[in-house]
């Protein structure tokens, strides 16, 4: 009985995430996206330098996005200045859950997100099969220059080191659609 109930809660746990991991949408479609939503257009670089599967610092992704091809499969030898981080702002506006656009609102003076949906890692913004959970965006903290905003596969938008590079936390490059 005594490992019966351990069991019991493990497996109360596990299964609705199970579920929820089982039902992400994934395309498939690694190439480069131009996403669409609530009030932001922006081309999000294909799987390459400018969407590393490997952790990035901040100061190292902003250096590769400014020397990414047009295309943003090439790391050019000189700054090209056509790519760039999304902002808070713009990346939590893009978050989308099974397709659809998850109604992401940011409000920069308090750091805080709200959706009318919640978002998941799914494509086109996320590679589902990914160790990544984390994308940089070019926003420096309010509270820590040292410091700048990551958005989280769900929504969420915290600070962290610009120095960190864990392997679950990297980037992906913006340009504007022309």
């Amino acid at each position: 009985m005594i490992v019966l109930i351990p069991l019991a809660v493990v497996l109360a746990i596990s299964i609705p995430e199970g579920i929820k991991v089982s039902q992400r949408a994934d395309d498939g479609d690694l190439g480069l996206r131009v996403v669409e939503g609530s009030g932001v257009t922006l081309a999000w670089a294909p799987r390459g330098p400018g969407w590393p599967d490997k952790g990035t610092s901040w100061e190292d992704a902003r250096r590769v996005c400014d020397c990414l091809s047009e295309d943003g499969t090439t790391l050019m030898d000189s700054e090209q200045n056509i790519w760039r981080l999304p902002t808070a702002d713009e990346a939590v506006r893009s978050m989308a859950l099974h397709g659809r656009n998850a109604g992401g609102v940011w409000n920069g003076e308090t750091a805080t997100t709200s959706y009318e949906l919640t978002p998941d890692k799914e494509t086109p913004l996320w590679d589902v099969h990914s160790k990544v959970i984390y994308y940089w965006t070019s926003d420096t903290s309010k509270k820590d220059e040292n410091q700048a905003y990551i958005i989280v596969y769900n929504g969420g938008v915290f600070d962290r080191a610009k120095d960190s590079a864990q392997d679950y936390m990297s980037f992906r490059a913006v340009k504007e659609v022309k």
